[in-house]
C-alpha cells in the first residue's frame, strides 16, 4: 500500500512539474526567436527591454512593468540592417490607434540612425496600458503592449495549474486510501 502511495505521489509531482509554467517563465533561457520581447520590423529583429532601477536595480522587464514612474526603455536593433536606417519610438497611452495622435503620446524619439544598434529613452509611465510603437523608414511598424502596474490574470491562472494538479492528485490518493480495506484495518488497529 505504501509503495502504491509513493508511486502515485511521485507521479503527481512529476506531472505537476511538467505542466507548471514556471519552468518556461525564465526570460533569459530561451532562443531569440522564442523570446517574448523580440519583434520583427520587416524581416529584421528588434528586442525591447524596460528598466526601473529605482525599484529593482538589476531587473529587466518586457511588457509587464511592475511600478509606475520613471522607466528606461531600450530597443536593441538586433539585425545590422536596421542600424543604418532611421528608427524611432513612440509610446501612446492605451492600446488603440497607431500613435499618430499627439494627445495620447507619452514619449517620442524621432527617427534617426543608431550605429550602435541601441535606441534609448526614458518615460514617466502611470498605471494602465500603453502601446510602444517602433518605426523604421520604409518598413511596417512593430508594436508592444505595455501593462504598467496591472495584474495579468491569465498569467496568474497559468501559474496556478501546477499547484492545483498536485492538490488534485493528493486528494485522489487520499480518497483511494480511505476506500481501501488495508487503510481501514490499519486505522482501526491504531484506535484500539
Amino acid at each position: 500500500m505504501m509503495k502504491w502511495m509513493t508511486k502515485a505521489t511521485f507521479s503527481g509531482l512529476v506531472l505537476a512539474a511538467l505542466v507548471s509554467p514556471g519552468i518556461a517563465d525564465a526570460h533569459g533561457n530561451v532562443t531569440m526567436e522564442e523570446d517574448i520581447c523580440v519583434r520583427r520590423i520587416g524581416g529584421n529583429m528588434v528586442h525591447f527591454s524596460a528598466y526601473q532601477p529605482q525599484f529593482e536595480p538589476k531587473a529587466q522587464y518586457c511588457t509587464e512593468i511592475p511600478e509606475v514612474g520613471d522607466t528606461f526603455l531600450v530597443v536593441d536593433l538586433v539585425d545590422p540592417g536596421l542600424r543604418t536606417m532611421p528608427v524611432g519610438v513612440r509610446i501612446v497611452r492605451g492600446q488603440e490607434g497607431d500613435g499618430k495622435d499627439d494627445d495620447q503620446t507619452v514619449a517620442y524619439w524621432r527617427p534617426v540612425s543608431h550605429p550602435d544598434g541601441v535606441v534609448r529613452g526614458e518615460a514617466k509611465l502611470d498605471k494602465g496600458l500603453y502601446k510602444l510603437i517602433i518605426t523604421a523608414e520604409g518598413l511596417s511598424p512593430s508594436y508592444y503592449l505595455l501593462r504598467v502596474q496591472q495584474v495579468d490574470y491569465s498569467k496568474v491562472g497559468r501559474k496556478m495549474v501546477g499547484p492545483v494538479v498536485i492538490l488534485l492528485v493528493l486528494a485522489l490518493v487520499g480518497y483511494e486510501l480511505s476506500k481501501s480495506g488495508r487503510m481501514r484495518n490499519w486505522w482501526a488497529s491504531r484506535r484500539t
